[in-house]
This record gives structure tokens, C-alpha cells and sequence, in this order.
């Protein structure tokens, strides 16, 4: 027995996992009195559902999936700002999409295909309104797929999608392969817009609420790391391991120099504006009942109350 308290908790392999990473690697939630042990899941939908029983205690989530759980699930922090992009493939860098997908339905082909991570997903929001920007409508002109992050890759290079919208390194692995080319950062789209947040069991704040503010002191400062630009090659390093992110140091850098930002200007607060304006997409989406009480959701899934002073 280490003496320890124990937490697993749940990442994808995304650039922007660094803050627990970082705290599990440089033993910053050993210096809070804690043993976690971080399992890397292969999708959105299996963190979600491991978070709703139980069987991890947090997770790098993406925050409408949280709000969709209605209270299950609480954002005691956010993990970061930015760091997502729009891909499309190479035949499609420079074309009129309008002109393309006007083309296609005339000559009886079928339409062009983009995928996102998550139906409840930033990366949803911001792929379509970047479409309907480009003459294209997102439910009408264009299908719109599930693929897990470390998949979009693969499923470009096989053909079977026409571009993504997708959180770094993915985005530059596609670039640096030839496959495609990035049109748009999240950066571009929505400056400082929110993106991944620490999702953590409900029942965790009710019963352990010592071992969470520990999780969540060793986080921020794996984040307030993260973001520190004389850590920079130590935490490319830690992120290219197979264990974790498991791409070239060259794809991760990218979003780290110019986009995603961790912990400075208040990044690791949970918002609740971010809350609210998410909820209003989950309603474009159709994924939140236009009558729901969103700013009673958001009170209970957005915790600034959980997060350290």
C-alpha cells in the first residue's frame, strides 16, 4: 500500500492533455498525496461513459459532453483554450466549396463528407459555421461523420472523407503527410474560445472532495507547466511518447507556439459564458431542448466554486 489515495483518470491522445500529463509525469499529483494512474482511451464516447459509471474518476473531456449529462458530470476546470483547425484534403485546398458541392449534386455524385470527434463537440460547432461561411449548408450539402481523433488521419488517407475538424497534432500530421492542408485554426474562428475541460464524476465532489482539490491544485500547475516556454522541448518530449500523444515532435509544436494556451489569463477557470454559449449550440444542434433552464444547467455542471483559490 503506498498510503496514497488513488484516482484513475481518463485522456485522448490530443496536444491538449498536457496538464495531466504533465502532472502525472513530473509527479505533481504525487507532491498532493495521490497515486493516478492515466489511461489513454481511444474515444470520446468511451471517456464519457467510463466518467458515468464510475470506472474512471475524471477525464480530459470535451465540455458539451459534460453539460449533455445534465449534472452527472461536473468542470471543476478547464484544460485549455484553442488548438483545434479545419483540414480539408489536398483536392479541395483553394476550391469554392459552394461550387463544389453545386457540381457534385448536378453530376449525381454524393456529397462531400467532413468529420468531427463528437456530435457534442466544439469541433461540431466550429466546423459548421465555417461551412455555412463558405455558401454551404452544414445539414443539408455536406454528411457529417463520428472519427475519433487519432483515426482522422487514416480515415483521410484511405479517401473516405473530404476533411475534419479536429484538436492538434491531428491537423499538422495531416500537413506533414500531404494529405491535406489546414484552412482555419479555432484561434482564427474564436479567439480564445473554450475547448477541453477536466470532466469528473459528480458523486466524486460529494464523497471525495479532498482528493479532487488535490487533482486539481497538481493539474493547474501541470497546466501553469505546460504553458511555460522554457518547458517547451521537455513537454514536446512527454507528449510524442507512445504512451501518450504518440506523434512527431514537429506536428506538436505547432499548436503550441501560436494556439493553445493552458493556464495563463484565467485559461484553467471554468466559464460559465463558456457554459452558456455552448448550451445555445447544443440547441442549434439539437442537442438540448430550446425550453430547457440552460442557466440552471450550466450552474450545475460549471464548478468555479470547486476550483482552488
Amino acid at each position: 500500500m503506498s498510503g496514497l489515495s488513488e484516482l484513475r483518470l481518463g485522456f485522448i491522445p490530443l496536444t491538449d492533455c498536457a496538464p495531466l500529463v504533465a502532472a502525472q509525469d513530473l509527479g505533481f499529483f504525487e507532491d498532493e498525496g495521490l497515486a493516478v494512474e492515466l489511461v489513454r482511451e481511444a474515444s470520446w464516447a468511451t471517456i464519457r461513459d467510463k466518467v458515468a459509471v464510475g470506472a474512471l474518476d475524471g477525464a480530459h473531456m470535451l465540455a458539451p459532453m459534460a453539460l449533455a449529462a445534465d449534472g452527472a458530470i461536473l468542470i471543476p476546470m478547464a484544460l485549455n483554450r484553442n488548438g483545434s483547425a479545419i483540414t480539408v484534403s489536398t483536392a479541395l485546398v483553394g476550391a469554392n466549396l459552394a461550387e463544389v458541392v453545386a457540381a457534385r449534386r448536378a453530376s449525381g455524385q454524393g456529397p462531400l463528407t467532413f468529420a468531427v470527434v463528437f456530435p457534442e463537440s466544439m469541433h461540431n460547432y466550429l466546423l459548421r459555421g465555417w461551412l455555412s461561411g463558405q455558401g454551404v449548408d452544414p445539414d443539408q450539402d455536406v454528411r457529417i461523420v463520428v472519427i475519433p481523433p487519432p483515426r482522422m488521419v487514416e480515415r483521410m488517407r484511405a479517401g473516405e472523407i473530404d476533411g475534419f475538424c479536429v484538436g492538434a497534432p491531428w491537423n499538422a500530421v495531416a500537413e506533414a503527410e500531404g494529405l491535406g492542408r489546414i484552412q482555419v485554426t479555432a484561434s482564427q474562428l474564436m479567439p480564445g474560445g473554450p475547448d477541453k475541460v477536466l470532466g469528473v464524476p459528480a458523486t466524486l465532489a460529494e464523497q471525495r472532495p479532498d482528493d479532487l482539490r488535490a487533482c486539481l491544485r497538481a493539474v493547474i500547475r501541470g497546466a501553469a507547466w505546460a504553458d511555460d516556454p522554457e518547458n517547451r522541448d521537455d513537454l514536446i518530449a512527454i507528449l510524442a511518447h507512445p504512451d501518450r500523444v504518440d506523434a512527431a515532435p514537429a506536428a506538436i509544436v505547432r499548436a503550441l507556439e501560436s494556439e493553445i494556451v493552458f493556464h495563463r489569463d484565467g485559461a484553467s477557470l471554468p466559464r460559465r459564458e463558456d457554459g452558456l454559449w455552448i448550451a445555445a449550440q447544443m440547441v442549434r444542434c439539437g442537442q438540448l431542448d430550446a425550453g430547457a433552464d440552460f442557466d440552471a444547467l450550466v450552474t450545475r455542471v460549471y464548478r468555479p466554486d470547486l476550483y482552488p483559490a
